[in-house]
């Protein structure tokens, strides 16, 4: 795979800037309570050039958990393993090394992130799309035909289901060792639900 350029590196730590600097404006007063033209001046840019990298202010948040729409597309792709099996292992490895998407992490900075996405109708309504794309991008490598997309749709809202149960347990003020093992067998059971529902993945 050929490096990217310097022009393509610079454009996504520009990226990666933006972001980081909404966030934490967003997480210091509100998601409503802070304008573009806040953020743009905080990263010393116009608006117009904030807005050719984020075409909506909810962008600045979804780009941190971007690098995840394909991600159960590719952990497909890349296995020897039936599509359920490689999706199985890959969130109970997940859930082994306290990996954020799985929900089941307490690191302060975590929980102000998953707080601000979840407790945001803007940014929950957002992330509809970002669920859809997670979706055709799954029913992709599994075929494209109907039969696919219906299958990404169950998979995709399993592993999201499993993550908001383990944030809100830990939200609440349970800690990761406390929810653990009921996260491990949740995930255990769900997937074998999966499995049982959808043989010609297992």
């Amino acid at each position: 795979m050929t490096a990217p350029g310097l022009r393509q590196r610079k454009k996504q730590r520009m990226y990666e800037t933006l972001s980081e600097i909404a966030i934490r404006l967003f997480l210091e007063k509100g998601f409503d309570a802070v304008s573009v033209a806040e953020i743009a001046a905080a990263a010393e840019i116009s608006k117009p050039t904030l807005f050719r990298y984020f075409p909506a202010k909810e962008d600045l948040v979804l780009h941190r958990i971007a690098d995840h729409e394909d991600e159960a597309a590719r952990v497909v792709a890349a296995s020897d393993e039936p599509p359920l099996a490689a999706l199985r292992r890959h969130f109970l490895e997940g859930l082994e090394r306290d990996d954020p998407v799985t929900g089941l992490n307490d690191h302060p900075q975590v929980l102000a992130f998953h707080s601000l996405l979840y407790g945001t109708p803007a940014l929950v309504a957002r992330a509809h799309g970002h669920l859809e794309r997670q979706e055709a991008a799954l029913a992709e490598v599994l075929g494209g035909d109907l039969d696919a997309r219906l299958a990404a749709g169950q998979i995709i809202a399993v592993r999201r289901i499993l993550a908001m149960e383990n944030w809100r347990r830990i939200a609440k003020g349970e800690t990761v060792e406390d929810v653990r093992v009921d996260a491990v067998a949740a995930a255990e059971r769900a997937f074998g639900v999966l499995a049982d529902g959808l043989p010609w993945l297992s």
